[in-house]
Parts: structure tokens; sequence; C-alpha cells
């Protein structure tokens, strides 16, 4: 493109008639470690080297030197961070190559027409340079931006920034910042993980200068460049903002009090900017957008709904309860509700409309369908229906008398195969042997009960025929009532262990000779489903919290939840032969065996 059709933007804009440089000499390198060189600019405000991003690993960057948060302003090959012992180098042939651990080039600089630099400089406007025998720069790191433009720095027609993942993630994320053909600068959202431009949530809607000058200023407020430090950023959350340090705090010996501060940034609100068709909205699907008093924005999970990753709450939310089902709509819609959340939207994500209707009728209208997750409701008597997933939730303050109904099971209830065993207040377990708030401990107790009646009835029938066997005979079954009748209302304690306590009882039954009996705890109070059964499930739809909802300790040890559950169900499998010893369980809860995935014990409890 010709100068005088050249169209660029230039955040902050100042001249410099002289700059100061160290060339970096052709052959110099320097390599990844935890106290590794880097290359400075002459004053020292801007470092160009290997940054160490926690334990993942290290990043070839610029960041600012003298502040001790160490802020990185450019990275090269971000997508992958590289390892101890990896090399920077400014070869002879004038190229600035990355090469990982092994040796391999995994990036390197690109300058037109392929000449080689005379030598390399960073420079005190926090631009790397290759630069040629004559000063011409052949390669500058501000012509490869990447989510960050510092005072002097131009974006031209096809260049970009791209917000990082995360905060201290800094592979491409959702967001893209880009001056469009029309002249217009825009922010985008991408198609991620791709970054193609999705649509525009901001736009500064003007024209271009087409003379080589400065085309626009996105922040209208002039900071004095003598006394801050300045970059604008397109942060992870989707806002692109101007920052500001005083250079007085820099160098004075680290006070730990002063940050980068936000002067200005759009746009105002991006919970409220991002409405579009195709997407997530401004944090992840089903979840909710608010602005904070630091005008920050936060993702939250509407109530009935949990975060899908609690580390990157912007993969969105999960219901933590079974959905309606759309096979018989109309019934247990008594185990239904809603919760009512003020201002709460999800644009462009209705699939009916009713207009001047009351709020009692568009609750049942919701109710009665199974398809149905929220309706938007609001004082005009307008109401949207809206299913999962739902996408672009805000919560917008300018929506008076706009409120989300959002469809959930009572009591906090995950209904469905595992928790619809749980709907009511206590499972009632085999007397007091089960006594505890922990349905996890239950588990394990229910656990070591079987196996012990069970070893001790097959050691029993084998001593009264061990050869006459007919695995197929239907099993002996105790209700509540019978084994407390049986242990005289569970008075005699034989002593506990690692399975809870164990009571003396007497039970008269005939025995044929021709027969073996198997004996098998039946766990049921009238229509309870078998505890064993009701475990499978919620290991099968990945909900074990729900077996350790008021247990803290077991909450924060979900692995050995899970571990302990599939010993259990391993344990109430109908084929004897499935089932393991006392030792190999013991085993197994130890972690001395590892426990491999347990079939499904359904048949188990269709025969009772």
């Amino acid at each position: 493109m010709p100068p005088e059709d050249q169209q660029e933007l230039s955040l902050m804009t100042i001249v410099f008639q002289f700059q100061k440089q160290r060339n970096i000499s052709l052959g110099s390198s320097f390599t990844a470690e935890s106290d590794n060189p880097f290359w400075t600019s002459p004053s020292g405000d801007f470092a160009f080297g290997f940054q160490q991003i926690g334990d993942d690993g290290f990043l070839l960057a610029i960041w600012f030197n003298k502040i001790p948060e160490r802020t990185i302003v450019w990275s090269a090959n971000r997508k992958d961070l590289v390892q101890r012992g990896s090399r920077v180098q400014l070869t002879t042939d004038g190229q600035l190559v990355l090469d990982d651990q092994s040796g391999t080039q995994i990036w390197s600089t690109i300058n037109s027409g392929g000449i080689g630099a005379a030598y390399a400089a960073m420079l005190d406007t926090g631009n790397f340079v290759l630069a040629s025998q004559s000063a011409v720069n052949l390669w500058q790191s501000f012509d490869e931006p990447t989510d960050t433009m510092l005072p002097t720095q131009t974006l031209s027609q096809g260049h970009e920034l791209i917000a990082p993942y995360l905060e201290r993630n800094y592979s491409d994320g959702r967001y893209k910042f880009a001056l469009q053909p029309d002249g217009n600068l825009s922010l985008y959202t991408t198609r991620y993980p791709s970054t193609v431009n999705n649509f525009a949530y901001w736009s500064t809607q003007s024209s271009i200068a087409r003379n080589g000058s400065v085309i626009n200023t996105v922040f209208s407020i002039q900071v004095s460049m003598q006394d801050f430090y300045q970059r604008a950023t397109l942060d992870y959350d989707g806002v692109f903002r101007h920052y500001v340090y005083p250079k007085t705090a820099a160098s004075s010996s680290g006070n730990g009090d002063m940050a980068w501060t936000t002067s200005s940034f759009v746009p105002s609100n991006i919970c409220t900017a991002i409405r579009g068709q195709v997407g997530s909205g401004a944090c992840g699907y089903n979840s909710v957008c608010r602005l904070g008093e630091d005008q920050r924005p936060s993702c939250e999970c509407p109530p009935g709904y949990t975060f899908v990753d609690p580390s990157d709450v912007r993969k969105g939310c999960k219901t933590n309860f079974v959905s309606q089902d759309c096979d018989q709509p109309s019934q247990g819609t008594d185990d239904l509700e809603f919760e009512v959340m003020p201002n709460l939207n999800w644009p462009s994500n209705d699939y009916e409309f009713f207009g001047s209707e009351k709020e009692d009728w568009c609750r049942q209208a919701c109710l009665s369908d199974c398809f149905c997750a929220v309706v938007i409701f609001n004082s005009a008597g307008e109401c949207w229906k809206k299913r999962i997933p739902l996408s672009n939730g805000m919560i917008d303050p300018d929506t008076y008398g706009t409120k989300a109904l959002i469809k959930v099971r009572k009591g906090n209830s995950t209904a469905g195969s595992c928790a619809k065993k749980n709907d009511r207040s206590t499972l009632i377990i085999t007397g007091s042997v089960l006594l505890g708030n922990s349905v996890f401990l239950n588990v394990i107790s229910l656990l070591g009960i079987y196996v012990f009646f069970s070893r001790k009835n097959r050691q029993k029938a084998k001593m009264i025929h061990p050869h006459n066997v007919m695995p197929d005979e239907n099993p002996v079954s105790f209700t509540y009532n019978e084994l407390q009748t049986a242990t005289g209302g569970f008075k005699e304690e034989l002593g506990s262990g690692a399975f809870g306590t164990v009571y003396k009882g007497i039970w008269k039954m005939k025995v044929h000779l021709s027969l073996q009996k198997k004996f098998e705890l039946d766990v049921m109070e009238e229509d309870q489903i078998v505890l064993a059964d009701w475990a499978y499930d919620c290991f099968k739809e990945e909900k074990l919290d729900l077996l350790v909802v008021e247990d803290e300790e077991a909450m924060e040890d979900m692995k050995r939840v899970e571990s302990f559950v599939m010993v259990a169900i391993w344990c109430v499998q109908e084929d004897p032969s499935l089932r393991p010893g006392m030792k190999k369980v013991l085993q197994m809860l130890e972690g001395d065996v590892q426990v491999s995935v347990p079939p499904d014990p359904s048949s188990f409890v269709s025969s009772i």
C-alpha cells in the first residue's frame, strides 16, 4: 500500500528526535533458566528475554523491566510455552530464532526479502528491532503485536490485537481488536478456538484520513509520557483498557502499594455489549455476566447451575439437576419451581414469545414445557421462553421490570436417576449400624456390612452342602423392621470397626439342604431405592458430590470418594464371583490395589 493510502492507528503519539540504543551483535544468544539473562533498552525501562510463567514453562517476551509486576507487552509464539534449556539466538545470518530444549526451531523472525540484519536492539519505546547496517528496520515487534499497544506504536490494516485466554495464560483468547478496511476500529468476539471474527461488539464508527497521519484516538484522556508508563491492552475479558503506572513509583525501590490503574476503557459495560446471535456471550453458556463496582465483569452461575470448570469460569455453567422428562412432561412438575432473578436476561435465546399475559400464566407455560429452562417476564406482560444452552447472560440494570424465572428442582434436588432417589430428607439405612451425617460413610458402611454377612452366609452354606449349589435361587431379603426385631432393637453391640458398628441378632429360618442360600442386605424404606443403585447412578452421571454434600472432608477429596464408591458397587454385584473378598476390599480402600470401573449392579437390584 502506498504511504499516502496507508491506514494506521496510533493510540498515543509522541515524536522522538533521537533514540539511543544498545546494539546486540550477531551470534548473541541466551537460554531459558530461572535466573536467565535478558537484553534491556538503554534506559532499562524494557527488557527482552524469557519470562517464567508459573510452573508451565517460559515465554519469549518483552516486558516493563522497572515495574515489580514485570508486565508483558509482547511475546513470540505465545500459544506454546517453551521449557528450561530453550534458546533464543540472533544468528550470524541476521535472523532471530527460537529453539526448544531439543534444538528444534519453533519460531523465527520473517523480514522482507529475506535480508539478514546487521544487529538487533531493544529500544526505550518497547520496540525490539532487527536493523540493517544503514539502520533501516527489517523486522520489529511493533509490526507483530499480541495483545498490547505502546506509545508511538501504530496498528496498520491487516494487523490486530488478540486477547489472552486468561490473565496468566497468554495463548490466543476469545476477543480481537482490529482496523477494518472501511476505517472503523472494532472489537470482535472470535469463533474460539479459532481467531476468525465472529461479530463486532464495539466500533468507533468513524472514517479515516488517508494521508499517512494518525487516524483515530480511542482514548481521549491524555497522560504525560514523562511521568507515567502507559499501555493499551485487550484483556482476556474482552475489554480494551488504557493503563498507567507512575514512573516515580517504579524507580522508588519497589513500593508494594503501587499498581497499574485504568485510565479509560471500552466498551463501558462488556456484559451488555455482547449480544451476538452466535456465541456464548461475555461469559460461558448458561452463565451470567455481572459488572462489578470496579467496572470489571464477573461470571456467575444462576440458581440450580454450577461451573463446568471452577478454574476457568468462562467455560460456562451446567445444571446440577436432571432436566424435566420430555417423555412425561406433565409428571413430576410438583418437584419443579422457579428461582427469580431481577434484571437478568439471556438475549437472542428465545424460541417462543407471548404478549399481554400474567406472570402465573408464563410460569405454567414453561412448567408444562420440557424444553423450557427459563422464562423472561417484564412489567408489560411479555414473556420469552428460552432453552439450554443459554447465551449472552447478563445483569442489565437498565431493564427495569424485567426478571428471569429459572426452572429448577425444589430443595436443590438434582432429580433424575441419581437425585430422584434422594428427594426425601434422609435415607433410612440399616438401623443405627449406619449412624452419621455423611452419606459417604453410609455407602462404605453398607459395603462392610454386606461383605461381612455374605461371607458368613457362604461359609455356613458351604458347610451344609458344599457341592449342591443352585446359584439362581431367589435371595433372602430383610426389611428394616425385621432386622430391628432380630437384634432386639439393636441392643447388644458386638463391636465396631472401619465400616461401622455390628449388633448381635438372631434370625430363625428354614434351610433346605438341597439349596445354598445367598444372604443379600436389602436396604429399603417405603418407596426408597436401594442405596447401592443410587450410588451407581451418581457414579455413572459423575455426580458423586451428591453423596457427600454435607461432608466437608469428603468434598475436599472427591478422588477418594470415587474410589470408595466404586469399591462399594463391586461389593453388591449379584454374581458372587464378581464380589471381592474382605482382604481385597481393604487393599482397595487403602489404595494398595487399583480399583477398576464396576459394572451396573441393576440386575442385583431388580432381583430384590
